[in-house]
């Protein structure tokens, strides 16, 4: 059976590059695992959704939203801040 999301992305050791994978059914799970690959700055190849490479606005609204989640995480961090005052201060928490 093929995972509704399947994640490609490369790992860098030097000068290689080694393909790494990861599949859920959970569309929440998927921008979570996207927003650690963003905040580890690891290239993303492909976003694939029952198996069909994700179109590009879909692809780009997943990044965004993931963008965002990191975004509220690193503000709420380094200001001390609550997700709900980040919120309303700012506009990135989910």
């Amino acid at each position: 059976m093929i995972a509704k999301y399947h994640i490609e992305y490369l790992v860098e050791f030097g000068r290689h590059q080694q393909p790494h994978h990861f599949q859920t059914d959970d569309p929440v799970s998927a921008e979570e695992f996207l927003t650690e690959l963003l905040q580890r700055g690891l290239v993303i190849q492909h976003i694939r959704h029952e198996g069909v490479d994700l179109p590009r606005p879909e692809f780009d609204r997943m990044i965004k939203t993931a963008g965002g989640q990191l975004a509220a995480r690193q503000i709420q961090k380094s200001l001390k801040l609550s997700a709900e005052e980040e919120r309303f201060r700012f506009g990135f928490a989910v």
